[in-house]
């Protein structure tokens, strides 16, 4: 039960720190201000109401029965309450009281005078809303009735509306006081998971500033760290895969000038041959390795770089359906990079390819069907490990040392999306990639 009660109460919270932080400290100022305001009404103001209806309705008894024993001049005793009383009364004899209800059931002047009316007098009416300032009574008299404008001021403390505001206004005041701390507060939080995303996504971080709170500071100054470490140890990287290069270039050059001494042609052909893989080993693994490069971001038409990446290879049978005007902000060259990849394997394996982009609420899906042979679950995994490949047609070519599917994984993995293949309907294979929008 607990736990079902926990789960619904997370699911109805708010997700962001922000607003937590405010629910925090705005429900307890709005719940002690329901508190006070609803002690102050039942036990002030209605108690208040309450005595001034009685005291009303008791001046209006008072003047029916002097009114009643008043044999001779009983038109000064309407003007003696008018001045006295604030009393504007008038008598309508041979007419009945009217048959339409005016009161307001949720009003508490109107539920306060109608029960006050009911325990002293029998046949009234009245009409607190036709005025804007008067209540409209009228009390059964003979074969008439007296007419009593009374001003709403006798029934009600104009306290309340004072209350009211003075009760508001702070509420309000500290709550944008609230506002305005919390976003001060959370702003340094934002700003580091910002950094963060695009530090993930291999953008340069130039502008970030740890700020805030001691813990948040602390926080953003061991991120910074983190990130020089990280940069320190690809900068590391990037400078040793070039002497590499270097040093193995100079060696493969000199075997291949070598090579023409060689009189025996069928040794000379399969040592060329091996030194040629070697060279497309060496260029595959130093492009891998430099698939987090140091590209700008921009933002860029994907849809156009999708067609212009097929349209270089003038082939036929692939099958395109691709919308206009997609945008995605990321490093263009890498993102060009990946869909040549992909897209070889398709026409290096499969006759019939078919590519599609489409937008979605919060990502970019590319997919890529073709026909051919397809990879077996089990191998799924696999194929994205540097130098991976498998025994069968899709690996059996010397053209490739296994470093595509990686390459291509590890630069939108970069972009913060993801990589998936899985059977296509064209029963072949199907490249499926996320990027985030």
């Amino acid at each position: 039960m607990f736990y079902g009660l926990s789960n619904y109460i997370k699911k109805i919270l708010p997700k962001r720190l922000f607003y937590r932080a405010l629910l925090i400290v705005a429900v307890p100022i709005i719940g002690l201000q329901i508190i006070i305001s609803v002690v102050f009404f039942d036990s002030l103001w209605i108690k208040t109401n309450k005595g001034m209806t009685r005291a009303l309705v008791g001046e209006i008894k008072t003047f029916m029965n002097a009114y009643e024993h008043e044999e001779y001049d009983k038109e000064f005793l309407i003007i003696l309450f008018r001045e006295h009383l604030d009393f504007n009364i008038k008598f309508e004899p041979s007419k009945v009281l009217p048959k339409s209800d005016m009161e307001r059931w949720f009003s508490p002047i109107d539920r306060t005078l109608r029960r006050e009316l009911k325990s002293q007098l029998a046949n009234y009416w009245f009409d607190t809303i036709s005025f804007k300032n008067l209540i409209d009574l009228r009390i059964k008299y003979g074969e008439g009735y007296f007419q009593f404008l009374v001003p709403k001021e006798r029934v009600t403390s104009s306290s309340a509306r004072i209350f009211g505001l003075w009760i508001t206004l702070p509420a309000f005041l500290l709550i944008t006081i609230a506002i305005i701390f919390l976003k001060n507060q959370t702003r340094p939080i934002i700003n580091l998971a910002r950094a963060s995303e695009k530090f993930g996504r291999g953008e340069d971080i130039e502008d970030f500033r740890p700020s805030g709170a001691l813990e948040i500071r602390q926080a953003g100054y061991e991120f910074d760290k983190m990130r020089k470490r990280i940069v320190r140890h690809l900068n590391q990287r990037s400078e040793m895969l070039s002497g590499i290069s270097h040093d193995l270039r100079t060696p493969l050059t000199r075997m291949k000038l070598q090579l023409a001494f060689i009189k025996d042609k069928e040794i000379s052909q399969k040592l060329s041959d091996d030194i040629s893989e070697m060279e497309k080993m060496l260029n595959e693994y130093l492009q891998f390795a430099s698939s987090r490069s140091t590209e700008k971001t921009e933002m860029f038409d994907l849809s156009e770089l999708l067609e212009t990446t097929i349209h270089k290879y003038e082939n036929m049978q692939v099958v395109t359906n691709i919308p206009k005007r997609i945008y995605f902000n990321g490093r263009k060259n890498l993102i060009k990079r990946c869909l040549n990849n992909l897209i070889d394997n398709s026409i290096k394996y499969s006759k019939n390819i078919k590519i599609s982009l489409k937008k979605m609420d919060n990502s970019i899906i590319i997919l890529i069907d073709d026909d051919g042979p397809g990879i077996a679950e089990s191998e799924i995994e696999n194929v994205f490990k540097p130098f991976y490949k498998i025994d069968k047609s899709r690996g059996a070519s010397k053209s490739s040392v296994g470093l595509g599917l990686s390459i291509a994984s590890d630069i939108i993995r970069s972009h913060g999306g993801n990589i998936k293949l899985e059977k296509s309907p064209e029963n072949g294979l199907r490249a499926k990639i996320f990027l985030p929008f």
